[in-house]
């Protein structure tokens, strides 16, 4: 369980540092978040997050907000709808140059399509140190939030359950490395 949340943060990290600029806000309600990762002993992940548009904008900054910090080159591009993003960004010892493209309806259904690859550092869990990482994240709009939830929850498999708005608050932001 707990190598299952730490594969899914630091998943979040890599596609959230390489997307932290200029994206646009989810429709508010409940997200389903189905990610692979190809060429990585890891089996596919799934989870849930409520938001709105205040907590949609946290995760992005906070997430993402690394990035600021870390990122020697962020060069994001827009063209008819799809949103290209190339990123070296150094964390610790290790850097990680990506490109990422985001394609779909942020009301909807969007895709993500990260390929990085990873120099020097500890080796990731499920990966070969200083290997490419390819991922793909299929989010899709459910509906509302179920009874019980609030925005920023996050709901992971075997029913665990944080609220990133809280984390925060308790002076662990989601994208502190």
């Amino acid at each position: 369980m707990r190598r299952r949340s730490t594969v899914v943060v630091l998943a979040l990290l890599t596609a959230s540092t390489a997307l932290a600029l200029d994206m646009p806000t989810r429709k508010a309600g409940l997200w389903e978040l189905k990610m692979e990762f190809a060429g990585r002993n890891l089996p596919t992940q799934l989870m849930q997050q409520c938001t709105d548009a205040s907590s949609d904008k946290f995760m992005t900054l906070n997430f993402g907000g690394s990035a600021d910090r870390n990122c020697q080159k962020q060069d994001v591009r827009s063209n008819g709808g799809t949103i290209t993003v190339d990123s070296v960004c150094t964390f610790g010892d290790s850097v990680t140059t990506s490109h990422a493209v985001v394609s779909g309806d942020f009301n909807s259904a969007y895709t993500v399509q990260v390929n990085s690859t990873r120099q020097g550092g500890r080796p990731m869990p499920g990966a070969a140190p200083n290997g490419e990482t390819h991922m793909t994240i299929a989010a899709k709009w459910l509906g509302p939030c179920a009874t019980g939830q609030r925005p920023g929850d996050v709901m992971m498999g075997g029913g665990m359950k944080m609220n990133v708005l809280d984390m925060q608050k308790m002076g662990g932001p989601p994208g502190r490395p």
